[in-house]
């Protein structure tokens, strides 16, 4: 009777230290979802950030002004102007 109690206590406390085990690494991966979420929506947030400002960059009416102002760029007048024809 002492050997089946021991038997079982041995299991009793397996099973103890298995359901531990086991609780505290859900909560570590919980953890661990929860801050890939957060870094999720923080690279979200970062990208329309991004988007935007790339829109901004993107506008014709900047570049016109970044090109006549900055590198002293001008049209072309008519007489610099050559048409190739198509072959």
């Amino acid at each position: 009777m002492t050997r089946v109690n021991l038997v079982l206590l041995a299991v009793l406390v397996a099973c103890a230290l298995s359901l531990v085990t086991s609780r505290h690494q859900a909560r570590r991966l919980f953890v661990e979802l929860t801050k890939a979420q957060a870094e999720a929506r923080a690279y979200d947030i970062e990208y329309g950030q991004l988007q935007l400002e790339q829109s901004t960059w993107g506008m014709p009416a900047r570049i016109e002004k970044v090109a006549r102002e900055q590198l002293r760029m001008q049209l072309p007048t008519p007489s610099r102007t050559e048409v190739v024809p198509l072959k």
